[in-house]
């Protein structure tokens, strides 16, 4: 029970690695919103998880400020901020991405991280505590081709976490990522741009060990750095990938 007494809101809630970590900090005793911009999915996985839903649009300013005010409301207050909310466009050549998949890609994986700063750093500043996860990826790190504007925005996304955990830690609020490499989530076939057994054959020999990140690896790290065990990380990308960046 390593979050009992904590509470905490994770965008991207209601599916993939999002459903896992909220699913892990319920179990280790956390209140949790799970906020997504599919409400009923949300709304879903929080009933069966003893939380609350939340539909939520993390590009839009308006949205996120709504769904800070709801988690303050229901909770008095928040420990923990989970940006997990994400989204790619399809493998193709960079200069055929339309310019509609780029802005969705820039308001999903970074506007999205300003937005839920602008709404909740405030509030973790006047308690002087906080933690906040932000869920990059290996393709940050380790790009792979044909997913150019993707890889750039989770490279934006650990510079941020960087940038804010310096920027923040006299403030008492610890500020880190994890870096999947690709799992078994909604977001996989779009990875991939077809789903069969060559092609994820093919993705796989790139992982040493040999399987996909799963929500349950994403939730085990996560509540490690959301926790007070964590107490001295911060500025930390923590890469749970299977050795595909080594």
């Amino acid at each position: 029970m390593r979050l009992t007494g904590k509470t905490a809101i994770v965008t991207g809630g209601a599916s993939g690695f999002g459903d896992g970590i909220a699913r892990k900090f319920a179990a280790e005793g956390a209140r949790v919103m799970v906020a997504d911009i599919n409400g009923s999915g949300a709304d879903t996985v929080a009933a069966e998880i003893g939380g609350i839903g939340c539909e939520v649009d993390v590009g839009n300013g308006t949205s996120v400020q709504a769904m800070a005010n709801a988690a303050l409301e229901a909770f008095g207050h928040v420990d923990i901020l989970v940006n997990n909310a994400g989204i790619t466009h399809l493998p193709q050549a960079m200069e055929y991405v339309s310019e509609e998949d780029f802005d969705r890609v820039f308001n999903v994986n970074m506007k999205s991280v300003y937005l839920t700063a602008r709404s909740l750093v405030p509030h973790f500043k006047e308690r002087g505590t906080g933690a906040i996860l932000n869920v990059a990826s290996t393709a940050g790190v380790s790009p792979r081709p044909r997913l150019n504007w993707y890889n750039a925005s989770k490279g934006w996304m650990i510079t941020a976490t960087k940038a804010m955990a310096v920027e923040l830690a006299p403030e008492g609020i610890r500020v880190n990522a994890i870096n999947p490499v690709a799992g078994e989530t909604p977001l996989l076939k779009s990875f991939m741009g077809e789903d069969t057994p060559e092609v994820r054959a093919k993705f796989l020999s790139t992982i040493p060990l040999g399987r996909f990140s799963t929500p349950e690896d994403m939730g085990n790290a996560a509540c490690f750095l959301c926790s007070d065990e964590a107490s001295m990380i911060t500025g930390v990308a923590m890469e749970v990938d299977g050795g595909r960046c080594v």
